[in-house]
Parts: C-alpha cells; structure tokens; sequence
C-alpha cells in the first residue's frame, strides 16, 4: 500500500491535531482567574500551538537549540517570571505559573530554557544584584535579545552543591575564577552567566556575573542526551577567569542567599511537570477517541476509561497543588519545604501519567509525531534538576521529624 492510498484512520488521521489543548480543567478552577491571568494563560497556549508544535518534534530529533522560538518567546511578552518592572512584563505567581504549565505543555526544552532564562539567571540578577546591574540586563533578557545562565553544579556537587568547589580569588579590582561546572543550561550561548564560586577569604559562595568572551571561560555542549534534546546543556572549564569587582552580586554573600533563588524556581519545577502530565493525557484522551480495535474506538471499553480517569485524577491533584502553591507565594507565604513537596510529587506524579499516555497509544507512543514519547523523555530531566525526589524528601522529611537524615 503506497502512502497515497491509505485509508482513513491511519497514522497521519490519527495523529492529526494531537497536541493541541483541550483545556483539562475538570475541577473548575479556571473560574478564579483574574482577566489578566486568563490573558497569560491564552496567549501561552497560542504561542505553543501557533509557533512551538508545528516545529518542535525536528528540533528535538536534531537536538538544535530553537533560537528564534526563544526570541518569538521574548518578544510575545511571556519571560520575566514574575520579575516587577525592569522591562519585564508584569505577572503575579499564578500567571508566570501557568505560563511556564502551558510553554511545557508544548516542549519540555523551551520550557526549560524559559526556567533557566527567567527563573534562575534573571531571578539572580533582580534578587540580589545592584541597580547597575539589573537595568544592564534584566531588559534586554526579558526580551531575549541577550541569553542567561546559571552555574552552579559542578561534576562532583550536584545534591550536595552546597559543597562547591570553584574558587573565586580577589585580586586588585578584580577576582578570580577557577573550577568547573557541569549540566549548565544555555552555558554555550549565553551573553551572561551567573557562576557561583566559594570566596577563598571568607569561604563563602558568592555569585559572580562571567560575560560572554572572558578569557579563560570555555563550555563544551553535552551531547548524546536522550532528554530536554532541543536545549543545550554545558561543561564549563574556568581557568583564571577574571571578573571586575563590579560584576560581583552585592546580594550574594553565602550559599543561603543562592537557596533563596532556587526556592523560588522550584515551585516552577511543580508547574511545568503539570504542564507535561497535562500533553500526556490530553493525547491519551484524544488518541483513544479516535483509534479503533476490535470494532471499537478505544474510549468504548472499560479499561480504557477506567485509565483515563485514573490519569485525570492525577492531573487534577497536580492542578491543586500548584494552584495553592501559587496562591501561597501571593501571600508571601511560600516556604522551601512546600515548594520541594509540590515538586516531588508533581514530577513523579507526571512520569506515572505520561508512562500511562504511552502506553495506551500503543507503538504509535513512541513516534514523535503523537508527541508523548518526548515528554515522557523530557519529564526525567524535571525530575531530577533542582533537587531530585529523594533530596526533597528527606528536605521535608527534616522539616516534619525535626530530624536530618543527610548532611
């Protein structure tokens, strides 16, 4: 049979549309968005299907890094992740939550980027750098004209980066930098990068701004990466680095100050997992509506449906759980321990979801043109970035025993 001739209700009619929302909200909770959340939430949702799924899946085959979609990001008004002013756009917690549920509804490597960009180097920045210097950068990385990065696990300090070891010496008006660091988003393209260095005066870890073209800056890109294929991860060597005094962030005086920027981003982390567990079940649904078996669209048997609400009851606590989590940090309430529980159990809770959506697409699953199998792949790197699973247990498991079982 030649392409020409196949019936209705093959691969190319089945896979059709597969993607696209369909706005899963079966508890309701759309009805409490504000007119400027719901604004985010569209615009989002037609960024992804207008501009990221018509393209995505050959970027991620190729494992090309999408710079225009990442500048087309920027300029549709979606990064700044709740960053105030600066030429960031305005957004409370709830809005830049559900930017970054719908931009990984669509890919797990934009998202990512958009973590990496806003969440954790703009955050540096706007958190704790001086006046200078966010009116240097943060507009200009709002509007992805300049890309961000930041560094901070090393080859041997990832759960226990608190245990850094790349140096920052001073010397004159300037310091120093030695080390290395690895899985570094964005660390081969970035214009600036936020390097985290342990001060061999005080022994403190302070964040030190590297321009692109320092000497002695040099990151090789991870390849060979079954996940997140389509954003690009570093090894960075720094070999007597020097960085002016100015590029020191003033806010930056001890790893706690760096655990400041990361409790915001992990919340994040809870967000686009649900936006990944979303796509999964929503092609589930869609797929299942539509393939036939033994005379019947799939959606007609019992197993199929009793599946299909099992993954819907899932999503919905994923939806609950950001949901408070977000209406939490509205009220300057959110603590590192909440948002590492959200994280945890978003992240597992997604892989169970999409190990589901897989399967019930059957071989179909793992063809990219249904899109599930790269959220599935994509959904392990969110899994463990930003503290793993066992790391935010036994965060919280120390927050509710009063009992550290780690160092």
């Amino acid at each position: 049979m030649t392409a020409h001739s196949r019936p209705e209700g093959t691969d190319v009619e089945l896979a059709e549309g597969i993607g696209n929302a369909l706005s899963t909200d079966y508890f309701q909770l759309r009805e409490d968005l504000s007119p400027e959340q719901l604004d985010h939430l569209l615009r989002t949702r037609a960024f992804v299907e207008d501009e990221v799924l018509p393209v995505i899946n050959g970027y991620w085959e190729r494992a090309e890094f999408p710079r225009e979609l990442a500048e087309k990001l920027g300029a549709a008004g979606l990064v700044g992740d709740g960053i105030e002013g600066y030429g960031c756009p305005p957004m409370d917690a709830l809005s830049a939550g559900l930017v970054h549920m719908e931009l990984n509804r669509g890919d797990g490597s934009l998202g990512t980027f958009l973590g990496v960009q806003a969440g954790l180097a703009m955050k540096s920045i706007a958190m704790l750098g001086s006046e200078e210097q966010k009116q240097r950068w943060l507009p200009a990385m709002a509007r992805c004209e300049a890309l961000g990065a930041f560094a901070l696990t090393e080859p041997d300090h990832g759960s226990d980066s608190i245990a850094l070891e790349t140096s920052a010496r001073r010397d004159g008006d300037s310091y120093v930098l030695d080390g290395s660091k690895k899985w570094i988003g964005n660390g081969t393209v970035a214009d600036v990068v936020v390097v985290w260095a342990r001060d061999t005066e005080d022994g403190q870890v302070k964040g030190f701004l590297v321009e692109k073209g320092t000497p002695g800056y040099r990151a090789r890109r991870i390849e060979g990466k079954g996940s997140l294929r389509a954003v690009w991860q570093a090894e960075i060597e720094l070999e007597d680095v020097r960085v002016p005094a100015e590029n020191v962030l003033p806010g930056g005086r001890s790893f706690k100050d760096t655990g400041a920027v990361l409790a915001t981003t992990r919340g994040s982390c809870a967000w686009m997992a649900l936006g990944h567990a979303v796509a999964g079940y929503e092609a589930a649904l869609t797929y299942a509506g539509r393939r036939t078996q033994f005379g019947k669209r799939l959606v007609e048997f019992q197993l199929i449906q009793e599946r299909l609400v099992g993954m819907l009851a899932k999503v919905t606590s994923m939806q609950l759980y950001c949901r408070r989590l977000a209406d939490l940090a509205l009220a300057g309430r959110v603590e590192p321990t909440l948002a590492g529980l959200a994280k945890a159990h978003n992240t597992s809770t997604a892989r169970a979801v999409l190990a589901e959506a897989r399967d019930l697409l059957g071989g179909n699953g793992i063809l990219l043109d249904f899109h599930v199998i790269r959220h599935m792949a994509d959904i392990e790197s969110i899994h463990t970035f930003e503290g793993t699973e066992t790391i935010q247990t036994l965060i919280v498991g120390r927050d509710i025993t009063g009992a550290s079982a780690f160092a």
